[in-house]
């Protein structure tokens, strides 16, 4: 077993973990945040992603021990008394989710390219968005939902701040169709 202190949503935590314990276990299974999905414990379809350390990361390919000392951020921790982001608003009235499943790991990545980029194209929030993968919606509407959060139009503070991207599966043009 191996010590771990680690901020999660404002919460310091320390736990003793196997060295093995994924972070997307240790969030679900130890600290009961199950809004962060598994989805394929393979990194390719970004329903787990979170913030670590100011980085978005695919936590099924992040040990727990690896956020030792660190921050973690999930989509449990971006609403404030019980207010939702301009970007978590934006996907529901824009209605940026089916099954909702991927949602969790596209409002986390679509916040980190807002953070980066505050104001991008649906050709950049199509890249920002390749790691994670939706099986329902065909992206438009996903696209739709990061563009009007970027032009502040769900709320008088405008976009919600992001940073970068996962890798994986392009999201292209056609997919959007």
């Amino acid at each position: 077993m191996t010590h771990i202190k680690v901020n999660v949503d404002g919460t310091t935590y320390e736990d003793d973990v196997e060295p093995r314990l994924l972070l997307a276990h240790y969030l679900r299974d130890r600290l009961g945040l199950t809004g962060t999905p598994i989805g394929c414990d393979t990194s390719n379809c970004g329903a787990c992603t979170v913030d670590l350390d100011g980085a978005t990361v695919k936590s099924c390919s992040v040990l727990a021990v690896q956020a030792d000392g660190g921050e973690v951020t999930t989509i449990q921790g971006l609403a404030r008394n019980g207010e939702w982001t301009a970007l978590q608003r934006a996907f529901h009235e824009r209605h940026g989710l089916q099954c909702g499943y991927c949602t969790p790991g596209m409002i986390m990545a679509a916040r980190d390219l807002l953070r980066e980029n505050p104001h991008p194209t649906s050709d950049e929030v199509r890249q920002a968005l390749e790691g994670n993968l939706c099986r329902c919606t065909g992206y438009q509407n996903i696209v739709r939902a990061v563009l009007a959060a970027a032009d502040g139009e769900n709320s008088p503070g405008g976009a919600e701040a992001g940073r970068g991207a996962g890798s994986g599966q392009q999201v292209t043009e056609e997919a959007t169709a």
